[in-house]
């Protein structure tokens, strides 16, 4: 079976599993207080244990993008990590382009109308309300010329540990 109809299949069966009622994985995000804008358009399944909210994300390929001009984000096709109410830790498939170096997301915490997105040794918040609108492959959120929202600054907050 070739790529691109293993990946209809996974879409088609994404798409029977919503009709019976299961959640996306962007309900799901919501479940767990976050905005669905945190993960790109086009997850094609996921899988959430409920019991210790070990997650996986998959996309149809690797998804690069940048935000604003500014920041350069890259999602491997699968995204793993660890999810509980207002906090994702141990992800593994998101880096983001600081300078001249790639550097993975570690861990997201949700503290009040901000995300905090840890890459270890620092870490960046941003406003909430700049993750209501899921970004799409390739383009971001300035897809056919039409920009959809002004990313806002971050705060930088230098660490030696992760909160």
């Amino acid at each position: 079976m070739t790529n691109s109809a293993i990946s209809l299949l996974l879409l088609l069966l994404t798409a029977a599993l919503n009709v019976s009622g299961a959640p996306t994985a962007y309900e799901a995000l919501r479940n767990f207080n976050f905005p669905e804008g945190i993960l790109p358009k086009g997850v094609i399944g996921y899988k959430l244990d409920e019991s210790n909210g070990d997650f996986r994300a998959d996309l149809n390929g690797s998804c690069n993008f940048s935000l604003d001009g500014s920041y350069q984000l890259s999602y491997q096709s699968t995204i793993t990590g660890h999810i509980t109410e207002n906090r994702l830790t141990n992800l593994r498939g998101i880096s983001v382009k600081v300078l001249f170096f790639w550097v993975n997301i570690l861990e997201v915490v949700r503290k009040g109308d901000n995300l905090d997105f840890s890459v270890g040794v620092a870490s960046a918040s941003f406003p909430l309300d700049n993750f209501f609108v899921s970004p799409q492959c390739g383009c971001g959120l300035d897809c056919d010329s039409i920009k959809i929202r002004k990313l806002k600054l971050p705060i930088i907050n230098p660490s030696l540990s992760s909160s």
